[in-house]
């Protein structure tokens, strides 16, 4: 069903009315309120805003990573046709880190530095693709190849401490694609990087795009990654989604006043 997307319609993703919000009574706060938006397959959508906007919190909302017990989800997202707000933990597990992926800001929080990359990857491709040790250590050396990394199998006996922080970038980026996912989430994935080697993510994302064609939603506060990469830019502000429109149009002629604020922000910085 993913090749080439034949026979398939309708978005990968479709948000709707989706709230969020922490605390009860007097103490309630709303972090997201009424975000809607779609996600084709093989589409990026960049989500763009300031910190605290809510774009990370919808981010974790669909893909039922916030805290039990601490926030209140409600609307609807659905994926390939099936809600995921709600959805029974041991089902929705399923769906994440095998047909939905995601990666964090910090690779500090995704990467665990009491066992090797190669093991942690491996460890994703037994889970996810039922695969042996043996062909699981394989596959892990070949996906951070696929990332990159030129000396992947010296990557992959090596602990998270012993490598930079790209490597790290690119080793989560390696065990979030070991499932071969549909939708892939970035959370800020190069906001901590240099900006020589923010270009090299980015384009390593794009290009594993385009060679396994999932669908990307990718969360930033710079709007020269959206004009980079985007197919359409949802622009988040205090919580709510302002603005969701094609790039091309959006950068034409933005219509909310916050975006208007950013994309002057960014003219002032200068282009990627």
């Amino acid at each position: 069903m993913k090749e080439g997307f034949i026979g398939v319609s309708g978005p990968l993703l479709s948000v709707r009315d989706l709230s969020v919000t922490f605390g009860r009574g007097a103490g309630e706060v709303a972090a997201a309120r009424g975000v809607s938006f779609d996600i084709g397959r093989g589409e990026t959508l960049v989500m763009a805003g300031e910190s605290g906007s809510g774009k990370t919190v919808t981010s974790l909302a669909i893909c039922g990573l916030l805290p039990e017990g601490v926030a209140s989800v409600s609307g609807s997202a659905l994926f390939d046709g099936e809600e995921l707000i709600g959805m029974p933990p041991e089902r929705l597990r399923s769906f994440r880190g095998g047909r939905i992926a995601y990666i964090f800001q910090e690779p500090s929080s995704f990467l665990n530095p009491v066992y090797s990359i190669g093991e942690q990857i491996a460890e994703a491709v037994r889970l996810h693709r039922g695969a042996g040790r043996a062909a699981a250590l394989r596959e892990a050396v070949k996906l951070l190849e696929m990332s990159g990394i030129s000396d992947a199998q010296r990557a992959a006996r090596s602990y998270p401490h012993q490598l930079s922080g790209g490597m790290n970038q690119r080793a989560a980026i390696s065990m979030a694609l070991a499932c071969k996912p549909e939708l892939l989430v970035a959370d800020e994935p190069t906001t901590s990087l240099d900006m020589t080697t923010e270009a090299e993510i980015i384009g390593l994302l794009m290009r594993l795009k385009q060679e396994m064609r999932f669908s990307l939603l990718f969360i930033t506060h710079n709007l020269a990654i959206a004009e980079r990469i985007a197919d359409k830019v949802a622009v988040m502000f205090k919580g709510e989604l302002v603005e969701n429109r094609k790039k091309d149009e959006l950068f034409a002629c933005p219509e909310h006043a916050h975006t208007r604020e950013l994309l002057a922000a960014y003219e002032k910085v200068g282009r990627f």
